[in-house]
């Protein structure tokens, strides 16, 4: 019985971390402020030299190489981001061309922190269309786009990458339940205001500081952000024909410890289950489900035939839920 799985995981984190001690110093906040609002201690942030594509790249090469097999096989690269090396051309053809791909499709997805989900739910339909291989990048540089003085975004973001190579096997393993939504009139609740055609960047927008991360933040983006993953991961499960003593796993975004607790406990999914590593990587938007992914993987704790539920909530608001079978 043929299906469709990770055939190979791969991340890429910076090596440079700034803790939130370190940040709560220079700001003049009191100790542990940062903890007790987001449950994050340190996170990876890029060095100036370093780029999207960077991380984009290892963490593909990593997952091509546990892969196996031709990178001929590879037809499709999805990079999902919110922060490509360049506003044109897009970053996806450049990943391509380091990584050795020939005749290989590519283009990036801006679905902020739910772009991975979305472009996994592309390359499946791909690979079972045209057969072969698809691979999806979760990438981002988002401490380029940070206001350092505002606590509410400098406390949060991270950098890095994780990647999947997604393509056939000889199981019943895959895609079994899938959610998309979005919700438009949350949209300026987390945005960069300027460089868009709306508003492109003018003489003053360095000034203004438009062209960084605004993140509204209070209790209706946190009610907003939590209804949205539970009500993501509740219609997954339905549409798997799957309920929460079923699964084996939980990788929610990491957007902050407490979402992921209070989504955890409307979804009835156990602590034990849950995969939260927000702590020591912050949130990376798109990049931090494969990320996780990928070290759950290393540690061998997703085995063949388990039930893996992934969810995520990002600025648009858009949200994903997956159900799958490893």
């Amino acid at each position: 019985m043929q299906g469709y799985a990770a055939l190979g995981l791969g991340m890429a984190v910076p090596e440079t971390t700034v803790t939130s001690t370190s940040i709560e110093e220079r700001l003049g906040l009191d100790s542990g402020w940062i903890k007790r609002r987001t449950g994050i201690v340190a996170r990876p942030v890029a060095m100036a030299h370093e780029a999207t594509s960077d991380f984009a790249f290892a963490a593909a090469k990593e997952a091509i190489s546990q892969a196996g097999g031709s990178k001929t096989e590879i037809r499709l690269l999805v990079l999902a981001t919110s922060t490509p090396d360049h506003v044109l051309p897009p970053t996806s053809p450049s990943v391509a061309h380091r990584l050795g791909l020939r005749n290989t499709g590519a283009f990036d997805l801006a679905g902020a922190c739910s772009g991975f989900l979305y472009g996994l739910v592309l390359a499946d339909s791909f690979c079972r269309l045209h057969g072969g291989r698809a691979l999806v990048i979760g990438a981002n540089v988002l401490t380029k786009r940070l206001d350092w003085e505002d606590p509410g975004t400098s406390s949060l973001f991270s950098d890095g990458a994780g990647a999947v190579v997604w393509g056939p096997v000889n199981r019943n393993a895959g895609i079994k339940g899938v959610s998309l939504n979005s919700d438009g009139s949350e949209q300026g609740q987390v945005w960069v205001p300027e460089g868009g055609a709306r508003s492109p960047f003018g003489p003053q927008s360095y000034d203004r500081r438009g062209h960084l991360m605004k993140l509204l933040s209070g209790p209706r983006l946190f009610r907003s952000a939590v209804n949205a993953m539970v009500h993501a991961g509740i219609d997954a499960m339905k549409n798997a024909e799957c309920s929460p003593e079923f699964l084996d796993h939980w990788i929610p975004h990491q957007a902050n410890d407490r979402l992921i607790k209070e989504a955890g406990r409307q979804l009835m999914i156990p602590e034990a289950i849950t995969r939260n590593r927000v702590a020591v990587l912050g949130n990376s938007s798109a990049a931090t489900i494969p990320i996780v992914w990928a070290q759950v993987a290393q540690e061998n704790l997703i085995l063949p035939g388990e039930r893996v539920l992934l969810t995520s909530v990002g600025a648009g608001l858009i949200s994903a839920g997956l159900v799958l079978t490893n």
